[in-house]
């Protein structure tokens, strides 16, 4: 039996309604910022369902989640929803606010579990009808047993492989450089100095070397970077299941990455995929096996579980759990 053989006929979806509610969603301001909810979003409602989209909180004063949860409240009493499914622990917070509708929480990676943060996620797991987490490692330090391992899957239709010459050309980058790309919001959790110091020091032996930064990047531009570059690097101190590399596996793009949330489950024996140390020196010295190969992987091939069709039908059934 196929996974589209499992899921609900449209025209049972489509007379449900979910109010997303969440602190990360793309704008005009920030188009790279909750990207993977966004594709949640528009994968369930193309599956027949019916979604609302509240954001609270993220990028904007602290205060907002007051206004936040005043819009929360005046959306229920407006419309009525069979699940409320929360994105991150402070939008789960706000939902949690009522019972009269079942509430799912996405927790969506380690940097979550840090600190004061970390310890209301312990406080409001308790409280969720459902929870989901990005590994099984982010599940222990959650502490719940019954929470549903669900890492975000990637967009196997648009992050594809292309010509790398095709994709400079139309981001304007240099044919003749070896390009490592480094992907997503350069918050200080994600080591981008780690990285920086290690292209610095391929670039000292061979001025070919450049870093490419892909941030503040509308997401559809992104698998341009990935065709375009030669390697991805990621140095995070906390991840759960980065979406980014599965989004570089997809492509066939060579990664180097520290051993950190699933990389290393999700990359494998992947040729040109290398481990590495959070540290300059081995970062640089993985990168030259990555780049000196010359060639891509066969990453796709290894990821087709993994994709964010997957990701629709788990979230499906946890919502059919609740309503």
């Amino acid at each position: 039996m196929t996974s589209s053989d499992t899921r609900p006929a449209a025209n049972e979806l489509n007379t449900r309604r979910v109010l997303v509610v969440t602190n990360m969603y793309p704008d005009a301001e920030n188009p790279d910022f909750g990207t993977f909810v966004q594709e949640q979003v528009e994968g369930l409602r193309a599956r027949g369902l019916q979604v609302d989209v509240l954001v609270v909180g993220g990028k904007r004063r602290a205060s907002s989640y007051i206004d936040g949860t005043r819009r929360f409240w005046r959306q229920l009493r407006t419309q009525r929803y069979d699940v409320v499914h929360a994105h991150y622990v402070f939008s789960g917070i706000v939902a949690r606010l009522q019972f009269r509708r079942p509430l799912l929480v996405s927790f969506h990676g380690a940097a979550e579990m840090e600190g004061w943060v970390g310890l209301l996620c312990r406080l409001l797991a308790p409280w969720a009808d459902a929870v989901t987490v990005t590994s099984p490692q982010h599940k222990a330090q959650l502490g719940r047993k019954d929470a549903h391992v669900v890492p975000c899957g990637v967009d196997l239709d648009l992050f594809v492989p292309m010509p790398r010459e095709a994709a400079r050309q139309q981001l304007g980058l240099p044919q003749d450089k070896q390009l490592v790309l480094f992907a997503g919001i350069p918050r200080p959790e994600k080591r981008l100095d780690v990285i920086q110091a290690a292209v610095d020091q391929l670039h000292g032996e061979d001025q070919r070397v450049e870093l490419v930064l892909a941030t503040g990047q509308p997401h559809a531009r992104i698998p341009l970077f990935m065709n375009a570059c030669d390697a991805l690097a990621l140095a995070s101190n906390f991840e759960g299941s980065p979406v980014v590399v599965k989004e570089a596996m997809a492509c066939n793009l060579p990664i180097v990455s520290v051993d950190v949330g699933d990389v290393a489950q999700v990359i494998g024996g992947t040729a040109g995929c290398y481990l590495c140390r959070r540290d300059a020196e081995d970062m640089a010295q993985k990168l030259r096996l990555a780049l000196g190969r010359g060639q891509r992987t066969e990453g796709r091939h290894f990821i087709q579980s993994l994709g964010l069709q997957a990701t629709l039908d788990h979230i499906l059934a946890i919502y059919e759990e609740l309503w």
